[in-house]
């Protein structure tokens, strides 16, 4: 039984998947807004809102650390230079995932996943 497991196994091998996520991290973090599958996307962002937190103290560790995920260093530098200071006041919520629709060939659920903006203008209405 998978009691209290997370993420889903997604039928492929543990390095197929380390693999699929980290560049799925990779394009998030260059592009700053994707398109998946709902459950990948599930998943996409529970590891980005967990690297973008951790990008928010730049220290050598830090950069170690998520350099196992993101590969491409002019990503990993955006990372800690632009994206990681838009988010110095927040703890989470980093990462945004909204359903859009339903693939054509298999019916599989999409969804877009985005970066938030950092200033929330809902918040400041109040």
């Amino acid at each position: 039984m998978r009691h209290r497991v997370t993420v889903k196994k997604f039928n492929k091998t543990s390095a197929h998947k380390k693999a699929m996520f980290s560049n799925m991290l990779t394009s998030l973090l260059k592009y700053e807004k994707i398109e998946t599958t709902k459950e990948k996307g599930r998943a996409l962002k529970q590891l980005a809102d967990k690297i973008i937190y951790k990008a928010k103290t730049d220290s050598v560790h830090n950069r170690r650390m998520i350099a196992k995920y993101v590969k491409d260093k002019a990503i990993l530098a955006k990372l800690f230079t632009d994206i990681a200071p838009r988010y110095a006041d927040k703890n989470g919520g980093f990462v945004r995932k909204i359903l859009s629709y339903k693939r054509f060939g298999d019916a599989a659920d999409m969804c877009i996943v985005m970066l938030t903006e950092s200033n929330n203008s809902f918040a400041t209405k109040n």
